[in-house]
C-alpha cells in the first residue's frame, strides 16, 4: 500500500496516475454499460463484440506494418470491427432468432481467427498478448480524453432517454405501445457498447472486459431497487473493484487487469453465498413458524 501511494505522488511516474484516472473513468462504463448488458441479457454478445476486436487490431497493425495505411492506429481497426460486429449481431438477433447463438460464435470465432492470422503475416514481431489481457499502466492520454467524453456521451444518453431505454430493457411491446422502436434502441445501445469495449480493452483486456461489463452490475442486482439504482451502484462497485485491483497489482507485481477481475469475481461470489444463505435462513425460518403454527392449531 505504502508503495503504491509513495509512486503515485512521484513526479517520475505519471503512468500511475493516468491508470488510476483510467480506473475511475472506466467505472462509469463499467456501471452503466453494464448494468444494461446484464439487464436485457446481452451478455453474450457484447462478448462476441468484444472477442472480434482482435480482427480489427490485427489488420490495422498488418496495414500499418507494410505500409498500405501508415501510422493506422489499432484502435481505428478495433472500432471498425467492433461496429461491423454489433450490426451484424444485432440485425440478426432482430430478423432471426433461431440463429442468434450461432451468430454469436462465428462472429466470436471469425474475428479472433482473423486477428491472429493478421498478426502471424506483419512483420516484427507482434504480442497479442497485451491486447487479450490488457494493461492499464501503458494507457496514454489521448485514450484518457476518449474514455472522459465517452463517459459523457453515456451520461447524457442515460439521463436523456432514461424512460425510453427502461422500458426497452424490461418490455418490448410495452415500449411499442409507448412509441419507442426497440429495435432502434438496441441497435444504439449495441453500437456504444461496440466503441466502449475498444477504449476499455486497454484496461482489462479483450478477454476479461465481458466480466468487468457483468460482475459489478450482477453485484449490484442483490441490492438495488430500480434500474437507476443498479447503474450507481455498480458505478460504485466498479470504482471499488479498478481502483483495488489496481493497487493489489502494484503492490504484488501482478497483471492489473486479471487482479480487478479476480477482486471483482471474489467479491461477487460473496454476495451470492451471503444471498443464498439469507435466503435459506429465511425459509428455514417460514417453515419453523408454519410448523409451529400448525401444532397449535392441532392442539
Amino acid at each position: 500500500m505504502i508503495g503504491f501511494f509513495s509512486a503515485l505522488f512521484d513526479p517520475s511516474m505519471p503512468f500511475l496516475r493516468n491508470a488510476l484516472l483510467a480506473g475511475i473513468l472506466s467505472s462509469i462504463l463499467f456501471g452503466i454499460l453494464g448494468t444494461i448488458v446484464t439487464v436485457k441479457r446481452i451478455a453474450g454478445l457484447a462478448g462476441a463484440i468484444s472477442h472480434a476486436v482482435l480482427g480489427g487490431i490485427g489488420m490495422a497493425l498488418y496495414l500499418s506494418a507494410t505500409g498500405t495505411i501508415p501510422n493506422l492506429p489499432p484502435m481505428a481497426g478495433a472500432i471498425l470491427f467492433a461496429i461491423l460486429a454489433a450490426l451484424i449481431i444485432g440485425i440478426v438477433s432482430m430478423r432471426a432468432r433461431q440463429r442468434e447463438d450461432t451468430v454469436i460464435n462465428a462472429i466470436w470465432a471469425i474475428g479472433m481467427s482473423i486477428g491472429v492470422l493478421f498478426m502471424a503475416k506483419t512483420p516484427g514481431y507482434t504480442d497479442p498478448t497485451s491486447y487479450l489481457f490488457g494493461n492499464i499502466l501503458l494507457i496514454s492520454g489521448r485514450e484518457l480524453i476518449l474514455l472522459a467524453v465517452l463517459d459523457v456521451m453515456v451520461i447524457f444518453l442515460v439521463w436523456r432517454f432514461y424512460p425510453q431505454l427502461e422500458a426497452s430493457s424490461f418490455d418490448d411491446e410495452f415500449s411499442q405501445v409507448k412509441g419507442i422502436s426497440p429495435h432502434a434502441v438496441f441497435l444504439i445501445l449495441l453500437s456504444v457498447t461496440a466503441i466502449a469495449i475498444v477504449l476499455l480493452q486497454t484496461f482489462v483486456g479483450i478477454v476479461m472486459v465481458i466480466a468487468m461489463l457483468t460482475l459489478p452490475a450482477g453485484t449490484a442486482g442483490f441490492s438495488a431497487k430500480n434500474m437507476l439504482g443498479m447503474m450507481i451502484l455498480a458505478w460504485l462497485y466498479a470504482s471499488i473493484f479498478s481502483i483495488g485491483g489496481l493497487v493489489a497489482g502494484w503492490s504484488f507485481d501482478l497483471p492489473v487487469g486479471a487482479m480487478v477481475v479476480v477482486f471483482a469475481g471474489a467479491i461477487f461470489l460473496a454476495f451470492s453465498a451471503g444471498k443464498m444463505f439469507v435466503r435459506k435462513h429465511k425459509m428455514n425460518t417460514e417453515s419453523q413458524i408454519l410448523y409451529r403454527k400448525k401444532r397449535g392449531s392441532e392442539v
